[in-house]
């Protein structure tokens, strides 16, 4: 469009790909969101510093905020998105509600009252009944949500519900809602300009989700008829017309199993997933966005909207499904994407650049279009073959599995659908396990903390459960390995943290890296990632929060670097296995830190507020003599 683009970076972010893409760069504070990225005086001062006439908001931090959009009209920059009175009525889910059902659009019943007192939530929460859903007013991305099915759990959902909000969006206010059980999640594009005119550009399934955020998302969807789509669009523009919105936005809706459709919220920015729509209908809807703020009127009437074919995204995250979707954070070693016919790649980050546990802990999209749904799924299960990450942990392998899943093919898909289908993780052979373990166990003696006193060692893994033998052998300056009847030599290369395995004539580079628990490596093309663990981890649940134990010789430790926000108990306290000892920030989620055994708090080495590094010690324990 000729339009010269100025990023905006914290310290992390310094040489984040956005920067590097971009015409200019501004600094605009430290890492922490709240003093950088959240902070609307610094990004109004980098506006003016660079002579902006526009600031398109992005996905999320101050994108659904609407005293951003306000303070971006008084300093007389555009702010490319609804207007703040508009953002209020849709943009706060409070609102949103009320206004949906003076649309006569359908709400699910709960509680949106301003009083926020943990007695008149309670209160409230216990005529709705349970399961019950606790959601952030402000936000989305499953940010400042819980589910609570067992109101004994409440208090302590709803704390943390707060503090996670209020961390993310800088607003603590949340509402109430009756949970619906395995529901579909159809949501509805709109487009409006500042004329009064509003069109939809068709619906997106997106109901294949872990913790409450997308995985997967396609459209059409399956499940939505003519009749129904018609319904769903008329809902939306009903809905964004009443509210006097204008510019992208998504409106939100619940499908059950009847056929019955409930209003969920309204995005009021551009979503993540847009993508697919632009590919079923042509549509550039970052280019409709500025064209609407400069004035324009829709290139589009509603009955212009024809879409072709079928597209389906999915969202590659660093984080770790075989461990609960942990979060995961390092130095990319490598970073592979697809390309050829129908696909595309929207990528946040490139090879040998630090993933940061600061932020959301998405890494790409993978979208892939064609005439028919069953080509758009083919082309994603061909390109998601072509991905590789490695140097942290990835979904790239459930991705994988999920594009070929059956299920997903039928398009029997709902929110429950990852409990319904659990991941069987990935298939390795014992013999491939066997290599693998030679190569980490060796790996292990020069990457620091594990290195021999002598040269010779019987090495026990407890996670895959496998043994390997080692002995020094110093005229190749390496180490030999044994395990499972295979046997090899792995020697350290010039590079950090590169090794290399050779089994008789072959040699196979690798690259491993110490984890908080053991050791991760990763070889091949596409690449096979394998975990080993010296001590168990045993997954916990806790209230609602995303909760992690960790067995330590004598301690439990932190399982990526993060933000201390509270500690739950004091040196002299018993504990039991799996209680809850501290509860850490990290890439914009809560996680909690519990006990690995029963035993007495000797020891707590962090504090509210601390910043901690992955493998840290939070709190030591001793065990429990036995019975």
């Amino acid at each position: 469009m000729g339009i010269r683009s100025i990023a905006v970076y914290s310290d992390v972010d310094r040489d984040a790909l956005h920067v590097k893409e971009c015409d200019e760069a501004l600094r605009i504070g430290p890492a922490p969101a709240r003093d950088s990225y959240l902070s609307i005086d610094r990004v109004l001062d980098a506006a003016r510093r660079s002579g902006a006439d526009a600031i398109h908001p992005g996905y999320g931090f101050l994108s659904e905020n609407p005293a951003f959009a306000q303070a971006c009209v008084d300093a007389g920059i555009i702010f490319v998105g609804p207007p703040a009175a508009a953002m209020r009525a849709v943009g706060d889910k409070i609102a949103a509600k009320k206004g949906a059902a003076l649309a006569g659009v359908p709400t699910v019943p709960g509680y949106l009252g301003e009083d926020q007192s943990a007695a008149a939530l309670a209160a409230q929460a216990r005529a709705i009944g349970v399961p019950l859903m606790i959601k952030a007013a402000a936000g989305g991305g499953g940010k400042g949500m819980r589910l609570v099915r067992d109101l004994a759990q409440l208090d302590d959902a709803l704390e943390s519900a707060k503090r996670e909000a209020r961390a993310a969006f800088g607003d603590d206010t949340v509402f109430l809602e009756r949970y619906l059980v395995a529901p579909r999640h159809i949501e509805v594009q709109i487009l409006a300009d500042q004329h009064g005119n509003c069109i939809h550009l068709n619906e997106r399934d997106c109901s294949i989700q872990r913790r409450h955020q997308k995985i997967v998302e396609e459209t059409p969807s399956p499940a939505v008829s003519p009749e129904l789509r018609a319904r769903l669009g008329d809902a939306a523009i009903r809905l964004a017309t009443q509210a006097g919105y204008v510019n992208a936005g998504t409106v939100e809706f619940m499908l059950d199993r009847s056929g019955e459709f409930y209003f969920l919220e309204v995005n009021a920015r551009l979503q993540v997933e847009h993508p697919v729509t632009e590919a079923i209908t042509g549509v550039d809807l970052v280019r409709e966005q500025i064209r609407i703020a400069q004035g324009e009127r829709l290139s589009l009437r509603q009955e212009d909207v024809a879409p072709r074919g079928h597209a389906v995204e999915a969202r590659i995250y660093a984080e770790d499904p075989e461990h609960g979707f942990l979060p995961s954070s390092g130095r990319l070693l490598a970073f592979t994407m697809p390309s050829g016919p129908g696909i595309r790649v929207d990528a946040g980050v490139a090879a040998g650049e630090e993933v940061s546990s600061d932020y959301d802990p998405m890494l790409a999209k993978v979208i892939a279009s064609g005439r028919s749904r069953e080509e758009s799924l083919g082309r994603l299960r061909a390109a998601l073959d072509e991905c590789a990450v490695a140097g942290i942990a990835s979904n790239v392998e459930l991705l994988r599995w999920l594009a070929a899943e059956p299920a997903l093919a039928r398009g029997d898909v709902a929110t429950d659908f990852l409990e319904r289908h659990p991941w069987p993780g990935a298939q390795q052979t014992e013999q491939e396990v066997a290599r693998a373990a030679v190569a980490a166990a060796c790996a292990l003696q020069s990457l620091g903390g594990w290195r021999l006193a002598t040269s010779t060692r019987a090495l026990r893994f407890a996670s895959p459960a496998i043994s390997v033998e080692l002995d020094r052998d110093w005229e190749a300056r390496g180490w030999r390995g044994r395990a499972d009847g295979f046997e090899a030599l792995v020697r350290e290369r010039a590079e950090q943290r590169r090794f290399e395995l050779v089994d008789g004539k072959r040699a196979t580079l690798f690259d491993a890296w110490r984890t908080a628990g053991g050791v991760e490596l990763s070889y091949g093309q596409p690449p096979l990632r394998f975990v080993f663990a010296l001590d168990v981890l045993a997954d916990v649940t806790h209230t609602g929060l995303h909760a992690h134990g960790h067995t330590g010789a004598s301690a439990a430790v932190a399982p990526m670097t993060g933000t201390i926000v509270k500690v739950h108990v004091k040196p002299g306290e018993r504990v039991a296995a799996h209680q809850v000892l501290a509860v850490m920030e990290a890439m914009k989620m809560e996680h909690a830190i519990a006990a690995p055994y029963d035993g007495v708090v000797a020891a707590v080495a962090v504090k509210p507020g601390e910043r901690v590094a992955a493998g840290s010690v939070l709190v030591e324990i001793e065990a429990a003599p036995a019975d």
